[in-house]
């Protein structure tokens, strides 16, 4: 059962599938929803992040949707077209529309109904080669958006005076507007005496490298990789500058200022934000929350944060979607890189690792180049899953994931070059150049199939643990177990104490159902590691 909720002059009109229309004012909608929710339909609406916030600020949760901007610009990438810039927004419903090509939004009346809209959508979804598959991309597309909006709400539990204490230890005392702080100067004064060549203007990354090179230090950038490998006593303190001025920069007091409020932190969470489907975030950088600020994450009194982690998720994302019987055996238990050793294939765990990510990722030097054709001899379906992934890339060719999302075309002007080095007489430099970014091309469609499939599995996941811990009866979303934080194959509940054990089942569970969902009968498993912690930082 499908409820349509469209905006109109005169109120909102919810539309069920026999076309029957209820006009509810704006102000009695978050009612009118709470009524009809005992029906079990999924809402059909313009946009997740504009709808669903009112109504959990009413204290209204919903079980299922379809949300007509996220399965829009699914459909636009299997067509090759842009998504739809006609969507309703209201301005404070944050979704990085720069990532869509939406800049043009408003909060006007959609230029065409969510009505007409989601027959349109229906009907291309039928229309595809795997309509089944793609409706379950839609599915949980649209559960994700809901539980983004539900995290942001609830929020993750920050502790602003254990953020403040841990940059006072790692900084020093919190400085005045347009100061460095204490910490900061020290080291920063500690490298030019150290290089002796006078004043480094250490946050200036060109500057700093003249300043190396006076120092008779060859470098061609500041990156930390580069300047490990310098032997120089002024390195350990620029290394560790470069550290601290990430945390004042990232996650410092002016963060923690805008962020974090009422002991939460909020983040804009942004599904389908990469053209993968991973999530992306609008400010705050939830995606990003490094070790040093973890402490600060503390559950509240007599409750614990569960954190669940999926184990080398993208390799068995990889042997699942290649059908590789010996890969999945390697995988059978919690560690599939000590079960690649097992097998023979490598002589080491890291050989294990690092073969794999350069098999996923394209790597073509060093212990990656190394151990390649050794994975390759042992596990021929997985490794020729990838390789076949780049070839068409590097053909031109788009490529999709289990569930259906398709891969861009290359630009225009790759085209071109690719052309102009096919041409008779053409320069071998043109030549290189167009080999050169054919491979790119190449390692771009090579890691779209696996990421991109394992962002499905995790938003499988993620609604089978929020279908799986809502209870109707138990109250307000925040007083029972809910998510609080996703990043990539990591997700987080908050949970009283007393329900953690059936947070931890609901996450394994959920987890197995995934690789079922996404996949269908496979022998492929998808263990998680989970630990319930009083902080974050204790979970790792």
């Amino acid at each position: 059962m499908h409820i349509v909720v469209d905006r109109r002059p005169d109120g909102v009109g919810l539309i069920d599938d026999e076309g029957r229309v209820t006009l509810v004012p704006e102000a009695g909608l978050a009612a009118a929803v709470a009524e009809r929710e005992a029906e079990h339909p999924r809402w059909v609406w313009t946009d997740t992040a504009q709808w669903y916030p009112p109504l959990l600020a009413a204290g209204v949760r919903i079980e299922r949707c379809h949300d007509l901007a996220l399965v829009d610009a699914i459909l636009a990438g299997i067509a090759g077209r842009p998504p739809r810039r006609d969507w309703g927004r209201a301005p404070a419903a944050a979704r990085a529309d720069t990532l869509f090509d939406l800049d043009g939004a408003t909060d006007a009346v959609p230029a065409i109904s969510a009505c007409l809209a989601f027959a349109e959508q229906r009907a291309a979804i039928a229309a595809h080669a795997d309509p089944v598959r793609l409706t379950v991309l839609a599915a949980a597309e649209s559960a994700g958006a809901l539980a983004a909006a539900e995290m942001r709400h609830t929020g993750l539990p920050w502790r602003a005076a254990d953020h403040d204490a841990l940059l006072v230890e790692a900084l020093g005392p919190r400085p005045g507007p347009g100061r460095r702080p204490a910490r900061l100067d020290q080291l920063a004064t500690e490298v030019e005496t150290l290089l002796g060549v006078g004043p480094v203007p250490i946050d200036s990354p060109p500057e700093l490298v003249k300043a190396l090179r006076r120092a008779g230090l060859e470098v061609a950038t500041t990156r930390s990789a580069e300047l490990k490998r310098l032997d120089h006593p002024a390195i350990a303190p620029l290394l560790h500058y470069k550290t601290l001025s990430r945390l004042h920069t990232a996650n410092g007091w002016n963060w923690l200022d805008e962020w974090v409020h009422d002991g939460r932190f909020r983040p804009t969470f942004v599904p389908g934000g990469v053209v993968t489907g991973r999530w992306a975030s609008d400010g705050g950088g939830a995606l990003q929350l490094p070790k040093q600020v973890r402490p600060a994450v503390v559950a509240d009194p007599g409750w614990a944060l569960v954190v669940a982690d999926a184990a080398q998720l993208e390799p068995r994302i990889l042997a699942a979607l290649s059908g590789d019987a010996a890969m999945a055996r390697a995988g059978a238990g919690v560690d599939l890189y000590a079960g690649i050793v097992a097998s023979g294939a490598v002589a080491s765990r890291e050989h294990a690792k690092v073969g794999m990510l350069g098999a996923m990722y394209g790597g073509t030097t060093g212990v990656s180049a190394q151990v390649l054709p050794r994975l390759a001899r042992s596990f021929p379906q997985a490794i020729g899953y990838v390789e076949a992934a780049a070839r068409a890339g590097e053909r031109g060719e788009r490529v999709a994931t289990r569930l259906g999302r398709t891969s861009p075309a290359p630009s225009a002007s790759w085209r071109e070059h690719q052309g102009a080095a096919s041409a008779e007489g053409a320069d071998e430099s043109v030549g290189r150049a167009a080999r050169s970014a054919a491979r790119s091309w190449g390692r771009f469609t090579r890691n779209f199939v696996v990421q991109g499939t394992a962002a499905e599995w995790a938003l499988a996941w993620m609604a089978g643990v929020r279908r799986r811990l809502w209870t109707p009866e138990a109250g307000a979303l925040a007083a029972q177990p809910h998510l609080v934080f996703f990043v990539h194959d990591e997700l987080i509940v908050h949970s009283p104490r007393d329900r953690v054990a059936e947070v931890e089942e609901a996450l394994r569970s959920a987890a197995a159902d995934a690789g079922r969902i996404v996949f269908g009968e496979t022998a492929v498993s998808f263990p998680v590691s989970i630990a319930a912690v009083h902080r974050y930082s204790d979970a790792k």
